[in-house]
């Protein structure tokens, strides 16, 4: 079976940044069991009070950030869509009585290709994206990924692009790699410990329980990916982190993989 995953997509600079991280993303595709038949992703940055499921020939590219260096806003990453994969999709959300629509016209947003241009850089697979909705409690969006989790036995790969500190008004810039602080850690390793102990009943509860959760959390559409990646593997229930740096003092790039 497939595993699925939550990657960190940090900043948009991420995809022309070279450090610990980025080398672990460009190197994770090699220790996939195969190559995905398709990519299935949620991104942060694609919200919808409506779950929406891309349906198109060919992804354009969104360029969703301004101030970046002039190659950014070069870069493409026009993978193909799969249109009998986002019937599949609809399809089974709609039978988890999860109302969802097809959008036939949204490119990928950096939170999906900064992301897929770094494991798969030549865009060769199909990708089907689909939006979050900050509206729906935490057990919702588990039931979501859930949904989706037969399609891991299809060698589709399932992504949740975010991150579960992100709080840009708390970054210190010029703050290196070894400078992180306390309460970003500690709540990094709270989820951590729910995670690995598969305790959904704390985990859902992350905002009144866990330490600093509004600081690290203050608004929740970059955790909600975690939830989904982490509910297409409820049937298995293993949570593996992969790997855990941090930029600027309290931005995590986290990585986990569900089996």
């Amino acid at each position: 079976m497939m595993p699925s995953y939550f990657f960190a997509h940090g900043a948009p600079s991420l995809v022309i940044e070279d450090h610990e991280y980025t080398s672990f993303l460009k190197n994770i595709a090699a220790t996939l069991p195969r190559k995905p038949k398709a990519i299935v992703i949620f991104s942060a940055h694609w919200e919808h009070k409506v779950q929406q499921v891309s349906s198109v020939n060919t992804h354009g590219t969104i360029y969703d950030f301004s101030g970046f260096p002039e190659e950014m806003y070069r870069m493409t990453y026009p993978a193909s869509g799969d249109a009998s994969l986002s019937e599949q999709v609809l399809s089974l959300l709609n039978s988890a009585g999860i109302p969802a629509l097809p959008d036939t016209n949204r490119g990928l947003d950096h939170g999906s290709w900064a992301v897929l241009k770094l494991i798969y850089p030549d865009a060769d697979i199909p990708v089907v994206a689909l939006s979050v909705n900050r509206y729906l409690d935490n057990a919702k969006q588990y039931e979501i990924g859930k949904a989706l989790a037969e399609l891991r036995e299809q060698d589709v790969l399932i992504i949740g692009s975010g991150g579960i500190v992100h709080n840009l008004r708390q970054i210190k810039w010029g703050a290196g790699p070894e400078s992180v602080d306390a309460w970003a850690s500690e709540f990094d390793t709270w989820i951590e410990k729910r995670l690995e102990d598969w305790n959904l009943e704390e985990l859902f509860r992350y905002r009144e329980l866990a330490p600093h959760a509004d600081r690290a959390v203050p608004t929740t559409e970059h955790f909600i990916p975690l939830l989904l990646a982490m509910g297409s593997g409820d049937a298995v229930r293993k949570a593996e982190l992969l790997h855990r740096s941090y930029q600027w003092g309290s931005l995590s790039l986290t990585a986990w993989r569900f089996n």
